[in-house]
């Protein structure tokens, strides 16, 4: 009968940690993604490819401090899809990460690999000439706290 009560007490145990961790989540959707600045860092033209820096501007209104472990996005430009891209932090504990603490908005910048395709040729000279272009990003963030994490999409444009 011990052993029930003991198995028991250890269960409501971790319902209630889980229950705990749990309270982040709110405040942890409150983050904000935005668009930054999006600026070519090299074009090599025997390969055909060009490099961007994709500027993604993390805003956290709440009180609760968090940090970003994951950025996956896809990247539009004039509506058209230039292909997926991601920003990674993971592989650094979380003491070495960026923490945005209340209304703290860090910008991390991410590498894009721009290559043609024939539907996006057009587009690419239009990029790697300069001439102006609209660019979206669509995705999933996963802001973490010390307890939880939550996967909050977003769909931004400059």
């Amino acid at each position: 009968m011990i052993i029930y009560a003991a198995i028991a007490a250890l269960l409501a145990m971790l319902g209630g940690i889980t229950w705990y961790a749990s309270l982040d989540n709110p405040k942890l959707e409150m983050a904000e993604l935005s668009l930054g600045q999006v600026k070519i860092i090299n074009v090599n033209s025997i390969e055909n490819r060009a490099n961007l820096e994709v500027g993604l501007k993390i805003r956290n209104p709440s009180d609760k401090p968090f940090t970003v472990s994951h950025i996956d996005y896809e990247l539009f430009a004039n509506g058209q899809s230039l292909g997926k891209g991601q920003y990674s932090a993971q592989d650094i504990p979380m003491p070495g990460r960026a923490i945005f603490s209340s209304n703290a908005e860090i910008e991390l910048p991410s590498i894009f690999a721009l290559v043609p395709t024939p539907a996006t040729s057009e587009l690419y000279t239009a990029i790697i000439s300069g001439q102006p272009v609209q660019y979206t990003v669509k995705g999933i963030m996963v802001v973490e706290s010390a307890w939880s994490l939550v996967e909050k999409p977003f769909d931004t444009s400059q």
